[in-house]
């Protein structure tokens, strides 16, 4: 039955960042706001606590949380330039995008 919940659900990799942009986290979840929103609470990650990384600065949304986890899987061994090549071919300025995906939904 867990099996079919990652087929079926939707998926989505995400990048975050802190103020500075001198930080990268790579996550996935199925449910973006809400995961988002606990980072920029420090209720994600003890990383992104740390560091305070809780900027979001792309995503990409997949139909299937399965093929989400291997988009993650990659992009977590990109090198850190070919990462932030990927993010400013999307968001030039590596601004947030908590305020598109809030009001998206």
């Amino acid at each position: 039955m867990r099996f079919q919940n990652i087929v079926t659900k939707r998926g989505y990799v995400y990048i975050l960042s802190n103020k500075t942009r001198s930080v990268l986290y790579i996550g996935v979840t199925n449910n973006l706001v809400k995961r988002i929103w606990m980072h920029r609470h420090s209720r994600g990650s003890e990383f992104t606590q740390k560091y305070r990384v809780k900027y979001l600065v792309y995503y990409e949304s997949f139909k299937h949380l399965e093929r989400a986890i291997n988009r993650e899987k990659q992009l977590k061994n990109w090198h850190r330039e070919w990462k932030f090549n990927l993010i400013r071919k999307h968001n030039p300025s590596l601004k947030d995008l908590w305020p598109k995906i809030v009001t998206s939904k």
